[in-house]
């Protein structure tokens, strides 16, 4: 007969085994053990798998938009030489002959309350993270940025914004944003091809005259020039648009909610009789139109628009 103390010995050795043996069959067969990491919790049952998360959809109808960028979204030269004109903005304006954006999207009367223009003349896009932080206080459900081309404008194709900094700058702003709005969609304009309006107002003496007062000088000093040096510069210059409009893309196309016009707005065939007749560079009424029309057509897309 058996002690009682040699009785527990061998039970103690059996239950060893056959926990031994368990974790044996368990590492061949490559299940677990219940309670070994698995995820499951008493009586075997399995805890529930985080589900990925959705992307969100992109609403084609937004009830209210803000407006980030620079002078062209303030319709600079639009209405009269040398100031701006928000009413004529592509994005947020109420002039009827451009029917903006807001306009189109929202409607007139709905539009006045429920749209804000935030770009300012001048502005690079070192400037968008303050114009974003400020329109993400209004929680609107879209924003749209056009910047890019004063980065481009300035005393000397040298002095032009380095590409690493253009995208730091951008993608500050889309951070800014998300930090404070999360759920707000982006449209994102390309930068205008500059040569282009160089091309269409390089034959107006009136034109030229108001260019020389320091209207974009990278691009449009010496606006009759066509040696070598000349054309020289306003190629490098047409080059850091290019590299732009890819830091644009590629920065957007990493946020869900985030829209790149494809380079609609590059390659949009601009004519002089859309330019405005101060500046013969900036866009007319006519081309503020032509923008609001490029970007409602994307908005409302059912899907972005290819490259």
């Amino acid at each position: 007969m058996r002690s009682p103390e040699r009785t527990r010995n061998a039970r103690s050795a059996l239950g060893r085994a056959a926990a031994g043996a368990l974790v044996l069959v368990a590492a061949v067969s490559g299940c677990s053990v219940p309670g070994d990491g698995d995820g499951s919790g008493a009586g075997g049952r399995s805890a529930a798998r985080p589900r990925p998360k959705a992307t969100p959809e992109w609403k084609a109808n937004p009830s209210s938009i803000a407006a980030v960028g620079d002078s062209i979204t303030r319709g600079f030269d639009a209405c009269s030489v040398l100031a701006d004109c928000p009413e004529a903005s592509w994005a947020t304006g109420n002039d009827p002959l451009v029917h903006s954006l807001a306009s189109r999207l929202l409607g007139d009367a709905r539009a006045a309350g429920r749209s804000w223009n935030f770009a300012r003349t001048g502005a690079r896009m070192a400037d968008l993270p303050g114009q974003m932080e400020e329109a993400a206080q209004q929680r609107p459900e879209l924003v749209t940025v056009m910047a890019g081309s004063n980065d481009a404008c300035r005393a000397t194709a040298g002095a032009m914004t380095p590409v690493s900094d253009f995208r730091t700058g951008f993608e500050r702003a889309l951070k800014e944003l998300r930090a404070r709005s999360p759920r707000t969609q982006v449209y994102v304009s390309s930068v205008p091809d500059l040569l282009r309006l160089w091309e269409q107002g390089r034959g107006s003496a009136l034109g030229r005259r108001i260019w020389s007062l320091g209207v974009c000088p990278s691009m449009l000093a010496d606006p009759q020039a066509l040696d070598a040096p000349a054309v020289t510069r306003r190629q490098r210059v047409r080059e850091r648009v290019v590299a732009y409009n890819d830091v644009l893309r590629d920065v957007c196309g990493k946020d869900p909610l985030c829209r790149y016009d494809g380079g609609a707005v590059f390659r949009y065939p601009f004519t002089a009789e859309q330019l405005s007749r101060w500046d013969w560079f900036h866009p007319g009424k006519d081309g503020q139109a032509r923008l609001a029309e490029l970007a409602h057509r994307q908005v409302t897309a059912a899907a972005p628009p290819k490259p």
